[in-house]
């Protein structure tokens, strides 16, 4: 067969006509921006050099398959392709597989049931300690930052969820017993230590506090109008934070709820006190959420293990291991 400029396999007017068309239809009759034409066409072309590579070639649109469909993506997925990429690719099929069945030239659509792999969940990475400690070590200008420092501090002191923190009142700290009660996902309430540098801003705070907040108010943290401070504040205000006493990344509450975890587990390696204070209902949510990966989980298994113990002090004594130890 022969390669076009691109130094590709160049591809039969059976599959290419069609694609004509359907961009032509997008444009003209569907209004679509060139850019948004151009994405369908990279992801079709990309399909067809796929199909014509196949034994024997998938040489005209009828002839693909629901299985076709899903070993392309499946072929996409070890490309190192997203899941959002993935599931891009396949909505460009089935939009294109809708207007040749408008057009009466295939009978059905196959990747109408083929779905994309799901994406890994994104997580931020934890911030520096050192780094952290000192943005919180430094000292607030004004009431809004004392209490601001307040909330920064609980959130990595306890690694409250953002919806957890705007939810306090006064009656749910007990900084006394250095505790807070917090009222998590399902309702599930969970009691969290208070660390003693979150104590000391939250003192602080809770003296100023009187001044801002309005007659009857049961929140911990009020806004400048003496009302409960919204998630939306809370954000913003660490943003700013964050900048002002220059960070090197964003600052945001899942950042600390995310830091706090990762250095309890780094410094404790206990996965199942870090699920019980994040209020994880399944350890697998940790898991992921702590970015644990197998060379920790080895590092614990070898340590406490009796049978990985006995396994090195085998491969100690003999300076070999045989096959069926592995």
């Amino acid at each position: 067969m022969s390669r076009n400029e691109s130094g590709n396999e160049a591809l039969p007017d059976s599959l290419t006509g069609a694609l004509s068309d359907f961009l032509h239809y997008l444009s003209a009759e569907r209004r679509h921006s060139p850019h948004t034409s151009q994405g369908y066409q990279r992801d079709l072309i990309r399909l067809m050099h796929w199909a014509m590579r196949q034994s024997p070639p998938v040489d005209q649109w009828e002839k693909l398959t629901v299985a076709d469909v899903r070993r392309y993506a499946a072929t996409l997925n070890r490309d190192g392709l997203s899941g959002r990429s993935i599931a891009r690719a396949l909505s460009a099929i089935r939009r294109f597989y809708d207007y040749l069945i408008r057009e009466y030239r295939v009978r059905t659509n196959p990747a109408l049931d083929v779905r994309a792999p799901k994406s890994g969940r994104r997580l931020p990475v934890a911030a520096d300690a050192d780094q952290l400690g000192h943005l919180l070590d430094a000292r607030p200008e004004d009431p809004l930052e004392v209490r601001d420092l307040a909330i920064f501090e609980l959130f990595y002191s306890s690694g409250l969820r953002l919806s957890e923190m705007t939810g306090l009142d006064l009656r749910h700290l007990d900084l006394a017993g250095g505790e807070v009660r917090v009222l998590g996902k399902g309702n599930r309430e969970r009691v969290l230590p208070v660390g003693r540098k979150a104590a000391g801003a939250l003192r602080q705070w809770l003296a100023l506090r009187p001044a801002l907040a309005g007659a009857g108010e049961t929140a911990l943290f009020v806004s400048q109008r003496g009302q409960r401070l919204s998630a939306r504040s809370v954000q913003q205000r660490l943003s700013r934070w964050g900048q002002h006493r220059g960070a090197d990344q964003h600052l945001h509450p899942h950042l600390l709820r995310h830091s706090f975890a990762s250095h309890l587990l780094e410094s404790s390696g206990d996965l199942r006190a870090v699920q019980e204070l994040l209020g994880h209902a399944d350890i697998a949510t940790t898991q992921v959420y702590t970015h644990l990966d197998f060379q920790h989980l080895a590092r614990v298994y070898d340590a406490a293990h009796p049978r990985a113990k006995r396994r090195k002090a085998m491969v100690s004594g003999q300076g070999h291991v045989d096959g069926d130890s592995l």
